[in-house]
């Protein structure tokens, strides 16, 4: 089991450089390999420490994916709003969110294809999806304020706001679904069609 007891310094350092080393170890592994290849020992391996070392870290497997989710949905979260800093329209932030999420996922074709293997694969105890539209209300919420902005100053027409998020997310997941799928496919080419498309539907 990891250790309980609070690291300060250099010792605190080295722990979050070893729980990341081993974090993307583990997208590494689920993007070439699969969920169900994706063992500690496998992981632990790719890393090139022993299993003990991730147990030390993380409670198990489960654990271990579940921060892989977060370090993946963290990164995406802090690249486009670094993007969107500074915009003054709701349309402007429209699309560079729709083109800023394609963007920084276009350059970790590794994540996106990990995260899909999670999100496909992890069951909770009870042997339910972990992860799927009852985990998204924090992405529905901020797709909300970005409409509801818009809505506010004129910009986008009277609609229902949970209703436009939801399409907008799924729209979003249907074209890595495809990327994942075929690498080949202009990723970012989709994505300003896509832009284009909620533009036109909310104006």
């Amino acid at each position: 089991m990891r250790s309980k007891n609070k690291l300060t310094g250099q010792q605190s350092f080295i722990e979050k450089a070893r729980r990341a080393q081993i974090i993307a170890s583990a997208i590494e592994v689920l993007a070439e390999s699969g969920f169900a290849n994706a063992s500690l020992a496998t992981i632990a391996k790719h890393a090139g420490i022993s299993k003990g070392v991730i147990s030390y870290h993380f409670a198990g497997k489960d654990e271990l994916m579940e921060e892989v989710v977060n370090e993946v949905y963290t990164n995406i979260t802090q690249y486009v709003l670094a993007k969107m800093e500074g915009l003054a329209t709701a349309k402007q932030l429209l699309r560079t969110h729709i083109l800023s999420v394609a963007e920084q996922m276009r350059g970790h074709r590794s994540r996106l294809l990990a995260l899909g293997e999670i999100v496909h694969n992890l069951r909770t105890p009870e042997g339910k999806p972990r992860y799927g539209a009852h985990t998204n209300e924090e992405l529905y919420q901020a797709l909300e304020h970005i409409y509801r902005f818009g809505q506010g100053n004129g910009e986008f027409r009277d609609f229902d706001l949970r209703v436009m998020a939801i399409t907008h997310q799924a729209a979003i997941d249907a074209m890595f679904a495809y990327w994942a799928v075929r690498p080949e496919h202009d990723l970012n080419a989709h994505a300003r069609e896509l832009a284009d498309v909620f533009e036109r539907a909310v104006t």
